[in-house]
C-alpha cells in the first residue's frame, strides 16, 4: 500500500530528526531545568565557590596587546577579598556608589573606577515562583561571578601621564540615582593637567550612554585613545545547545556577524576586528551586554580570554583613533552600553530608532530566520489580541492550517482516492504478481486516471516538521516567551509540562525521574496522533501496523521534554488535522469505522456479524 509506505517514510524522518533533537536538544533541556533551582542555591551560597587569585595579584589581568602604539588594558579588579571572593551584597558595600534607578532595572556605578558593575533586572525573576530571586546580570570585581563594563582612556606611545584605572576614585557632581530623567556626572583630575569627566545617561530600558570628555590645563599636547570593554570572569554555566549561541558576539560591518563560544576564545585567546560600525559584546541566552560605539567612527574590536589564577576571565573590547588635546583644549567621545533583556521589541526599536547596525542579530533567529522571526511576530500579535502565549499558539495553528489547507485538502484527497481504488490495486498484483514491472506500470496507470498522487501520504506530516522547528526556536530563543503560563499547570511554556502520569500527575509524592516525565500534554499528543493514524484500518503488513501502532507511544515519550507550548502545538494541529481528514474522507465516500480500526490495531478482530 504505497499511502501507508510512503506515511511511514514521512514518519520515519520525523522520528529521526527528533531522536537526534532530542539527543542534543530536548533531553540536556529537561534535565538542565530540573538542576536549575539545587544548582542556583548552591551558587548563591557564598564561601563554596572556586578561589580565586590570592591577595595581590589582580583578577583579570593580562599583559596588554600592542595596538600600533596603544592598547586597551586588560580589567583588573579594585576589591579582592583575601582567600577568595566575598557575598555580591557584601562586595557592593566596600565603595562609595551611584545608585542606578529605571523601571527596567536597579544597581550602582562604582566610583572607584568607575566601572558599571551592579545590576539587577527588576522585571525578571530566576523562577516562575514571583518571590525568587531577580535576575543578576552584572557583579564587581571581588564577587563570586564578576562581570562589568568599563569606559576609560590609554596613553599613546611616548605619553606619560597618569589616566584613572580601576583604583581611581572618582567624584560625584552630585549625590542623585541615575535615572531616565536624570543624569549623572562624574570627575577626576589627575594633578598633571588632566581633568577626565564622564557623564552617565539612561532610558527606560536597558541602555546606557556614556560620554566621556578630558580637559587640557597642562602646557603640552596628549594624545588618548578612546576604549571601552566588558570583562566576565570565570565561564558561565552555558545550556550547550547547538541551536543556540551563548558566549562573545559581535557584528562588524562587511565582516558581518561573529560568534565565539567561550570555548574557543579560552583555545585562540585573542580575535581581532577592524571595522567602521557595529558593536561587540558577550551574550547569554535571555540576556547580554555589549558595546556600542558611534557607528560612523572607525574601532578595532577584540575578543580575548586569558587565565587568572583558577579562573578564564573573558573579554570583549574596542579602541578608537587617537585624539589630540592641545593646552587649554578640551575633547570629548560618546559610547553605549546596553545591559539587559534581550527583548524583540527593544532590540529592534535600537537597531531602527538609534541606528544600531543589524542589532537584532543579537537575538539568536537560526538560519530559518525568514520563518522564524515572522512566526515570532504573528504569535506576539495574537498575545496582543487574547492576552495569553498559550492561546496565541492554538490561534496560530489554526492559521498555519489554514495557509496550508489547499495543499493539505489536495493531500487527504488523494488519500481518499487511493482507499477507494483498492480493489483494483488489488486486482492489478494478482494480475501480474510474476512481473513487478508491469504491476507498476498498471499501478500508475491507474493512479493517472483517477488523479492520485502517490506521494501525497507524506505532504501533511512533512509540512509540520519546519513549523514545528521554527515555533521551538521561537520557544526556546526569545524572552517574551520565558515564564510565560497557560492555565491549570503550565507555568512556562518554554520548559517541559512537569506532570508525570508515573506519580499519578503529583497524587502520589513520588519525584519520577527524567525519563518517566511523560506529562498531561505529551499524553493528549500521543492520544491525537493515535486517532489521527486510525482513521484508516492498520495496513496488511506485520510490521507497518506495528510502527502504526507503537508510533504515537514512541513520540509521547520523545516530546515529553520538549517545551510544553510546543506539545500543545503538536496536540492542537493533531485534532485539527482529525477534523479536516475526516470530513474529506466522507466526501469522498470513505468509510471511517475508527472503533474497529482502533481495536484491530491491538489484534481484535471484529465480531463476523458486523457488530462491535
Amino acid at each position: 500500500m504505497s499511502d501507508n509506505k510512503n506515511t511511514i517514510l514521512a514518519i520515519t524522518i520525523s522520528i529521526a530528526i527528533l531522536i537526534v533533537w532530542q539527543i542534543f536538544v530536548g533531553g540536556p533541556e529537561a534535565e538542565r531545568q530540573r538542576q536549575l533551582r539545587q544548582a542556583q542555591q548552591t551558587a548563591q551560597q557564598p564561601g563554596q565557590e572556586q578561589s580565586v587569585a590570592p591577595s595581590g595579584q589582580v583578577p583579570g589581568a593580562a599583559s596588554p596587546s600592542n595596538r600600533g602604539g596603544t592598547s586597551v588594558p586588560a580589567a583588573g579588579s579594585n576589591v579582592q577579598a583575601p582567600g577568595g571572593p566575598v557575598d555580591r551584597s557584601a562586595t557592593l558595600t566596600q565603595s562609595a556608589r551611584i545608585p542606578i534607578n529605571t523601571p527596567s532595572l536597579h544597581g550602582s556605578i562604582n566610583l572607584t573606577g568607575g566601572r558599571i558593575d551592579d545590576i539587577t533586572l527588576r522585571l525578571y525573576r530566576e523562577t516562575v515562583e514571583p518571590n525568587s530571586q531577580e535576575v543578576v546580570l552584572f557583579s564587581p570585581s571581588g564577587s563570586e561571578n564578576p562581570y562589568y563594563a568599563e569606559f576609560g582612556w590609554t596613553a599613546g606611545a611616548g605619553t606619560q601621564t597618569s589616566l584613572p584605572g580601576t583604583d581611581t576614585v572618582w567624584s560625584a557632581v552630585n549625590a542623585d540615582p541615575l535615572t531616565p530623567d536624570n543624569p549623572v556626572s562624574i570627575q577626576w583630575d589627575n594633578g598633571e593637567g588632566l581633568t577626565f569627566e564622564r557623564v552617565y545617561a539612561i532610558d527606560s530600558d536597558y541602555m546606557v550612554t556614556l560620554t566621556q570628555t578630558v580637559r587640557n590645563t597642562g602646557d603640552s599636547t596628549v594624545s588618548l585613545f578612546p576604549y571601552a570593554l566588558i570583562s566576565r570572569h570565570g565561564t558561565p554555566q552555558i545550556q550547550g545547545f547547538f541551536i543556540l549561541h551563548e558566549g562573545l558576539i559581535g557584528f562588524f560591518g562587511e565582516d558581518g556577524l561573529e560568534e565565539v563560544d567561550y570555548s574557543d576564545i579560552a583555545e585562540e585567546k585573542l580575535q581581532s576586528f577592524d571595522n567602521t560600525n557595529g558593536w561587540i559584546g558577550i551574550t547569554d541566552k535571555y540576556w547580554a551586554a555589549v558595546l556600542i560605539p558611534d557607528q560612523n567612527v572607525p574601532f578595532k574590536a577584540r575578543m580575548t580570554a586569558f587565565e587568572q589564577g583558577p579562573r578564564t576571565v573573558y573579554q570583549t573590547d574596542y579602541l578608537l583613533d587617537g585624539r589630540e588635546i592641545a593646552p587649554n583644549g578640551e575633547t570629548s567621545v560618546t559610547g553605549r552600553l546596553f545591559a539587559g533583556a534581550k527583548v524583540t521589541s527593544l532590540i529592534d526599536g535600537y537597531q531602527d530608532r538609534e541606528g544600531v547596525t543589524n542589532f537584532e542579530l543579537l537575538i539568536d533567529w537560526g538560519w530559518f530566520y525568514f520563518l522564524t522571526k515572522p512566526l515570532y511576530y504573528l504569535i506576539d500579535w495574537l498575545f496582543q489580541l487574547v492576552g495569553n502565549f498559550g492561546l496565541a499558539i492554538l490561534a496560530v495553528t489554526v492559521i498555519i492550517k489554514a495557509v496550508f489547507f489547499p495543499l493539505a485538502n489536495k493531500s487527504y484527497v488523494s488519500m481518499s482516492r487511493m482507499k477507494l481504488v483498492q480493489p483494483e490495486m488489488v486486482k492489478i498484483r494478482e494480475r501480474y504478481k510474476d512481473d513487478k514491472s508491469a504491476q507498476q506500470k498498471a499501478t500508475m496507470e491507474l493512479y493517472k486516471k483517477e488523479k492520485i498522487n502517490p506521494m501525497a501520504g507524506c505532504l501533511p506530516i512533512l509540512l509540520q516538521i519546519p513549523v514545528f522547528f521554527s515555533l521551538y526556536k521561537v520557544l526556546f530563543v526569545t524572552i517574551e516567551m520565558r515564564h510565560a503560563p497557560f492555565y491549570g499547570w503550565i507555568r512556562d511554556l518554554a520548559a517541559p509540562d512537569p506532570t508525570s502520569l508515573f506519580n499519578l500527575f503529583g497524587l502520589i509524592p513520588w519525584d519520577p525521574p527524567l525519563f518517566l516525565m511523560l506529562g498531561v500534554w505529551p499524553l493528549l499528543m500521543g492520544i491525537t496522533m493515535f486517532l489521527q493514524m486510525r482513521l484508516n484500518p492498520p495496513p496488511p503488513d506485520p510490521v507497518q501496523a506495528m510502527i502504526f501502532t507503537w508510533m504515537p507511544l514512541v513520540f509521547m515519550f520523545l516530546l515529553a521534554s520538549f517545551p510544553a507550548g510546543l506539545v500543545i502545538y503538536w496536540a492542537w494541529n493533531n485534532f485539527l488535522s482529525i477534523l479536516q481528514q475526516a470530513t474529506i474522507m466522507r466526501r469522498q465516500g470513505v468509510k471511517i469505522d475508527m472503533w474497529n480500526n482502533v481495536k484491530s490495531a491491538f489484534g481484535i478482530k471484529a465480531p463476523s456479524d458486523g457488530t462491535s
